[in-house]
């Protein structure tokens, strides 16, 4: 499926990739998952896209985003928007696929391989598009779970479908094995950022 000497990039709609490797009942190690891409080709690029809610003290996902900011990813995020439904509920909306797809377009003229990490099926024009353009494009997803996370129109549009589920010893972690952070009181520098 892969050619080593193919430019690879990847782009990973956070929210959907968390969604889906929660449904499989694991995590994902995004160290492992790096290295795993980087054997299989030239790997140029990791995108990770999430959108944030700004006005919390601390988000669960935060300590994530600087981890990949640090470590070979490039994060795009922006503002999560809050709203009440018509029944009064709160819901919070944070689509970043257009984020995803510019970054796919603007990149088609260097990468020879792309691989999405996403069952959207809003996906679907934009890997046709890519394809016309002459590029692999690679779904990762799942049908293993119930109900399926992958659109049948996105799955059949790519290239390749690969289930997570059949990555899950090379890529994820259970999560027992998530680190712990230590207590804030542990730290002995007040001058460290952390």
């Amino acid at each position: 499926m892969f050619d080593p000497r193919e430019k690879i990039a990847l782009f990973i709609d956070g929210a959907n990739l968390y969604a889906t490797s929660k449904a499989l009942g694991f995590d994902i190690d995004y160290k492992q998952l790096l290295v795993y891409f980087q054997e299989k080709g030239y790997l140029l690029r990791a995108y990770y896209y999430t959108a944030l809610i700004e006005d919390q003290e601390y988000s669960s996902i935060r300590p994530l985003i600087d981890w990949l900011d640090y470590n070979g990813y490039r994060v795009v995020t922006k503002p999560a928007k809050e709203f009440t439904d018509s029944t009064g509920r709160r819901k919070v909306k944070g689509n970043m696929d257009i984020e995803l797809a510019i970054d796919a377009m603007e990149l088609s003229d260097t990468v020879d391989h792309m691989v999405l990490f996403s069952g959207d099926g809003d996906f679907r024009t934009l890997v046709e598009a890519l394809q016309r353009r002459g590029r692999k494009i690679t779904v990762i997803s799942t049908v293993s779970s119930q109900p399926s996370m992958i659109a049948d129109d996105l799955r059949r549009q790519a290239d390749n479908f690969v289930d997570l589920n059949s990555l899950r010893s090379e890529i994820g972690r259970e999560p027992s094995e998530r680190p712990q952070r230590l207590p804030v009181e542990s730290y002995d520098d007040e001058d460290d950022e952390y």
